[in-house]
């Protein structure tokens, strides 16, 4: 640590749903500034959600998704003589929330063919049945820190 660390700053929750967690995502996905766009594009993929999971609160399919997504472990480098080594360590929760919606937007970015809604409303379904790309990612994750626990004793 060079310097004081940077103050968190509090989201506030969204309008619909009063969940930090969705004003979140509408942050994590927002381009350019455009929050109103960014707010119509969850809340539309919500609103799909919904009508293809009738018998569940939309809140708590959003919250099991991310939940599939969080990873506990990833890997980080360390420089150790002349060697890099991939030391595996535990993710913060702060941290896992983030990557989490980080990867969903990615992989609902990259999926071609459809709008962003239909994409991002896929993606969440996807994590929510624990299959899809960012699923994949989480487990790569972890995978990765699983094969260098070798160079566990590295963490400081």
């Amino acid at each position: 640590m060079r310097r004081r660390s940077a103050v968190k700053r509090e989201v506030t929750p969204d309008v619909k749903y009063n969940s930090k967690l969705i004003a979140q995502l509408i942050n994590t996905i927002m381009t350019r500034g455009k929050k109103s766009t960014a707010q119509r594009i969850v809340y539309g993929a919500l609103e799909i959600i919904q009508a293809k999971k009738p018998d569940m609160q939309v809140i708590d399919v959003f919250n099991q998704a991310l939940d599939n997504v969080k990873p506990k472990l990833e890997v980080k480098s360390r420089r150790v003589g002349g060697a890099t080594y991939q030391v595996p360590i535990e993710v913060d929760p702060e941290r896992q929330v983030a990557l989490a919606m980080r990867w969903i937007t990615t992989y609902s970015r990259g999926r071609k063919g459809k709008s962003m809604v239909d994409s991002l409303a896929g993606e969440l379904l996807d994590a929510f049945e624990n299959t899809g790309s960012s699923v994949k990612k989480k487990e790569d994750t972890f995978k990765m820190a699983q094969a260098n626990k070798a160079f566990a004793f590295y963490r400081w």
